[in-house]
């Protein structure tokens, strides 16, 4: 019997479940896919939720119209730094990621790029995000720098603690503190409790997007709020949102307390939030991933009323 010619097979191009469909990266040459897979150019959605908190800090800190290039560096820093990111969380999360049925096809843990690739793209990530970061006033450039633990030690935060979604909020929201020590060189009680307001708002999203894994995650041993909360879901969701919008109230009165009408400013920001809520069905998976989509609309109208407060 003949032995079948060895054949090399082709790249899997297949997107993940939770991938814009129809994105600019199925017009990529078939062999750049994955590795704009890998950075999750399929998936802006993560990049938009770690520049909004720096657009907050930069327009509450009073830092528009006169600055906006702080913003389009933030951008720019962003949307490398969240690729970055996901780069190393797929590093040391391949062999986890192989196990669910929602990651299975990324391309590290599909055996589609290799570990090597993987390392040469974070590196040339890193470095966008170098070039941004020297673009920042002294103290900024420290403020920043002080995320990078946070960033390394998100990845294994799944296996140590039932609230991984407060770690990455740590981690996400911090471009608020640094967009305010960008603008003010200094970080007074309105950027502490922006950062903070945050953190909450992270929790409830990332608690919504959580429910898409919670059956393989049980399955895995993977830890998450959404498994914490159990039947108690959408309740731990209305607080987190709640807890967010008072520390949002809270930080735009810091801010100009001597206009105190600003608040008005939050009010279409805190609606939707309750239409979240309210639209939330922990079964409907389909449902939960819309939800944390529609957060890039809530980061807009948060920073709509930090500029209110800020200009």
């Amino acid at each position: 019997m003949e032995t079948p010619p060895l054949t090399t097979p082709e790249p899997n191009d297949r997107a993940t479940p939770d991938a814009i469909a129809g994105s600019w990266v199925e017009m990529l040459p078939r062999s750049w896919k994955p590795y704009a897979r890998l950075a999750r150019a399929d998936r802006p959605i993560g990049a938009w939720l770690l520049f909004w908190p720096c657009a907050w800090g930069v327009a509450l800190a009073g830092g528009l119209p006169q600055e906006t290039y702080l913003v389009l560096l933030f951008l720019i820093g962003s949307f490398a730094m969240r690729s970055a990111g996901c780069v190393y969380n797929d590093i040391v999360d391949r062999d986890l990621d192989a196990s669910v049925k929602r990651t299975r096809s990324r391309p590290l843990a599909s055996g589609t790029v290799s570990l090597k690739a993987a390392w040469a793209l974070l590196v040339g990530l890193s470095l966008i995000g170098l070039v941004v970061l020297l673009q920042l006033g002294g103290f900024a450039q420290v403020v920043a720098l002080g995320s990078l633990l946070l960033v390394a030690g998100y990845p294994f935060m799944k296996r140590i603690t039932w609230w991984p979604q407060a770690w990455l909020g740590l981690t996400f929201n911090w471009g608020a503190l640094v967009g305010f020590a960008a603008v003010s060189g200094s970080l007074p009680p309105a950027a502490l409790v922006l950062y903070t307001a945050g953190l909450f708002w992270t929790l409830g999203y990332d608690t919504i997007y959580a429910l898409q894994d919670i059956e393989d995650d049980a399955l895995a041993g993977i830890k998450s709020s959404a498994r914490r909360l159990g039947g108690s879901v959408r309740t731990g969701v209305a607080i987190f949102y709640a807890v967010t919008v008072l520390l949002l109230a809270a930080a735009l009165w810091l801010a100009a307390p001597e206009r105190p009408l600003v608040l008005v400013a939050l009010l279409p920001a805190a609606l939707h939030l309750v239409w979240q809520v309210r639209a939330l069905r922990s079964a409907d998976t389909l449902g939960a991933l819309r939800l944390f989509r529609s957060n890039t609309l809530t980061g807009a109208l948060v920073f709509a009323a930090c500029l209110a407060a800020g200009l």
